[in-house]
């Protein structure tokens, strides 16, 4: 468990229902942060704010698709409406689709892009909006991925679109940093979440063959490294882009089949 201190703090975490969302949520509770949660799919957000509050945190679901600038200002006025104040914000819903570059269809690239670009770009402009009403600077966090560092086949949007996120926070780190608000990404490697064990069967197997620590990383290392870089302990982080992934895009093996991590 981390031993860093959210108390009086409250933070936003989107597509948290479950995975790597859902632990940073849950371990920014349990360090004492008040947290929205949300997830496009209502009783997903739903019970998992409700295991939050069985451990004893303060957690509120906002259900909604988090490229919806609607669901991205109730997230926001529900903070400050419940917990008074907004000083965290991590964009982590993102989806994935696959595809060779020659065959991609629009209304994938469409689709890709609203979710993993505009919903984080809004979400972080509606949260440093408040941040900077309040006057008391904050953090914003964006989650990429390994693919936006290396290149894979049938990911050329999908790596697009999580390089595009690592930008972002370099400008944002600058364009903010008057305000007191810090911005980074966390870029993780090859995870075992319920989507990845789900789809592939030996996924643990294979990514723990593949990864030099010898072992793929589970949503708890990247909440822990999350916390970090949203923490008081990293005020002089900002713009930079922090990669989780146990060696692996030091050397990049990929296995067969067209998902090379699942991030």
């Amino acid at each position: 468990m981390t031993t860093f201190s959210f108390n009086e703090k409250t933070a936003i975490v989107s597509g948290a229902g479950a995975g790597i969302g859902f632990e940073i949520a849950r371990q920014l509770s349990l360090s004492g942060a008040s947290v929205i949660l949300n997830d496009m799919d209502g009783s997903l957000a739903a019970e998992a704010a409700g295991k939050i509050r069985a451990e004893g945190g303060a957690c509120q679901a906002v259900p909604g698709d988090a490229s919806n600038l609607e669901v991205i200002h109730k997230m926001v006025e529900t903070a400050v409406r419940e917990f008074g104040r907004l000083d965290l914000a991590i964009a982590n819903a993102g989806i994935t689709t696959y595809g060779r570059f020659l065959e991609y269809k629009p209304e994938h690239f469409q689709r890709l892009v609203a979710v993993n670009l505009q919903g984080s770009f809004f979400l972080a402009q509606a949260s440093a909006r408040q941040m900077v009403q309040q006057g008391t600077g904050g953090r914003i966090l964006f989650i990429s991925s390994v693919t936006g560092h290396q290149a894979h086949p049938n990911l050329a949007a999908y790596g697009m679109t999580k390089a595009a996120l690592e930008m972002l926070a370099k400008s944002l780190g600058v364009e903010l940093a008057p305000h007191g608000i810090t911005v980074n990404a966390v870029a993780p490697g090859a995870t075992l979440t319920e989507r990845t064990l789900r789809t592939e069967p030996d996924y643990q197997a294979t990514w723990s063959r593949l990864t030099p620590t010898g072992a793929a990383s589970t949503p708890a290392d990247i909440a822990h490294a999350a916390l970090f870089l949203l923490s008081g302990q990293a005020r002089q982080i900002t713009g930079q882009s922090l990669v989780v992934d146990g060696g692996w895009t030091a050397v990049s093996p990929a296995p067969m089949g067209p998902d090379p991590t699942g991030t």
